[in-house]
C-alpha cells in the first residue's frame, strides 16, 4: 500500500504550544482509547492531525525565517493561522479540540497551507465532519472466497478496516508468514507487524509496511470513531510497541493502492512482486474489505519462483480454515 505523502515524521517537541490531547501519543502505555491522539474523539483527532502536519513544514519552505535558535519544529500555530488566513484564536481552538465542524472554506485554507494531498484532505474533512457510523462487518462472501481460490497462482488475501486478515488463498497464506497454519502468526496484520519479530523476516522493508499499517488504522479511526474494537486495538498496540507510538505520532495517512513490495520466504527467497488492492463494497458508498493481490511479470525469476511455490503449496496438505475465515462476520 502506498504511504500518501511519504514517510514524514515529527518528534515530540512542542510545536508552538502542546494542545491537550494533541501531539504524538497522550497517555501512551495504557489508559483509555481517547487518550491516544483523539482515538474515539474526532475533535481531538482533528487537533492531533493538525499538530502533526504543521510540525512537518520547514519554515523556510513557506518564506518564514527559521534561525538556529528556533525551538519549534515546523510552523508555530500563529504562523500556520496566518498562512491559512484565519485567526490565531480560532486555529488554537481547532487544535485543542474546542471548535466544532469548521467550514469547508476553513478546511480548504488549512489544507493549502499544510500542503495536504488528496487523501490527506479527505481525512481532514472526515475528522472535521464528526462522522459517526457503524463500522463494516467484514463479512466474507462465498463469491469472494471462490475468487481467491480461483487465483491459485497469485498470492492474495483480504483485510478489514481493522487490518484483520479474514480471507486468503493458499499461496497468499504461505507468503504472508503462514496465515493458513493455526497459531503460526496473528490474524491481525498490525499486531503481527508490531508484536511478532518474525514479521521483520517476512517483510525486509518493515518500516514501510509498519507505516502503512499505522496510516490505515488512522484513516479507519477517523471514519469509524465509535468502533470500540478498533479503538481497543490501537490502545493495545500503543501500549505494547514503541515503534507503533513513534509512527502514530507522525500523523501519517495511507490509502491502499498499487506498487511493488519485497517479501522473503524461507524456500522461495527474496521476491520483488507487484501488488494491486481491490475494494469490495460492504454497502453503497462504504468500503468493506480490501483484497490484496500480488503478481510477477511473465518469464521473470519471481514468476518462476511463485509457480514453484504454488506447486509445493498445492501438493501439501492444507489446514482446515478456522470458522471465522470461512464467511462468517468478523
Amino acid at each position: 500500500m502506498n504511504g500518501v505523502g511519504g514517510a514524514r515524521r515529527t518528534d515530540g517537541a512542542d510545536n508552538g504550544g502542546g494542545a491537550p490531547g494533541a501531539g504524538p501519543v497522550a497517555g501512551a502505555g495504557g489508559g483509555g482509547a481517547a487518550e491516544i491522539d483523539g482515538v474515539g474523539d474526532t475533535r481531538r483527532a482533528l487537533g492531533g492531525f493538525l499538530w502533526a502536519r504543521r510540525g512537518r513544514i520547514a519554515p523556510e519552505d513557506v518564506g518564514i525565517a527559521g534561525g538556529r535558535h528556533r525551538r519549534v519544529r515546523g510552523l508555530r500555530r500563529e504562523e500556520l493561522a496566518q498562512l491559512a488566513g484565519i485567526s490565531v484564536d480560532y486555529y488554537v481552538r481547532l487544535e485543542q479540540g474546542r471548535a466544532t465542524q469548521p467550514s469547508s472554506e476553513v478546511l480548504d485554507a488549512l489544507a493549502r497551507a499544510l500542503g495536504l494531498d488528496t487523501a490527506e484532505r479527505r481525512h481532514l474533512a472526515t475528522l472535521a465532519g464528526a462522522r459517526s457510523g457503524t463500522a463494516p462487518s467484514g463479512r466474507v462472501s462465498p463469491q469472494l472466497r471462490r475468487l481467491l481460490d480461483a487465483a491459485a497462482g497469485l498470492p492474495a488475501f483480504a483485510t478489514t478496516h481493522r487490518l484483520d486478515v479474514v480471507a486468503w488463498n493458499a499461496l497468499g497464506a504461505e507468503l504472508m508468514g503462514g496465515l493458513g497454519t493455526p497459531g503460526r502468526r496473528d490474524g491481525n496484520n498490525a499486531r503481527y507487524l508490531f508484536c511478532d519479530p518474525a514479521s521483520r523476516d517476512v517483510h525486509p522493508e518493515w518500516e514501510d509496511r509498519a507505516r502503512e499499517a499505522v496510516g490505515q488504522l488512522r484513516v479507519s479511526a477517523g471514519s469509524y470513531p465509535d468502533d470500540a474494537e478498533l479503538a481497543a486495538l490501537i490502545t493495545e498496540l500503543s501500549a505494547r510497541s514503541a515503534d507503533f507510538r513513534r509512527i502514530w505520532a507522525t500523523g501519517e495517512i495511507v490509502v491502499c493502492g498499487a506498487g511493488r513490495k519485497r517479501l522473503r520466504h524461507p524456500v522461495a527467497g527474496l521476491l520483488t512482486l507487484d501488488y494491486e488492492t481491490l475494494h469490495v463494497p460492504a454497502a453503497p458508498a462504504e468500503t468493506g474489505l480490501v483484497v490484496h493481490v500480488f503478481s510477477a511479470a511473465q518469464e521473470s525469476p519471481e514468476a518462476a519462483a511463485l509457480a514453484r511455490l504454488a506447486g509445493a503449496v498445492t501438493a501439501a496438505p492444507q489446514p482446515v480454515r478456522p470458522a471465522q475465515y470461512s464467511g462468517a462476520t468478523s
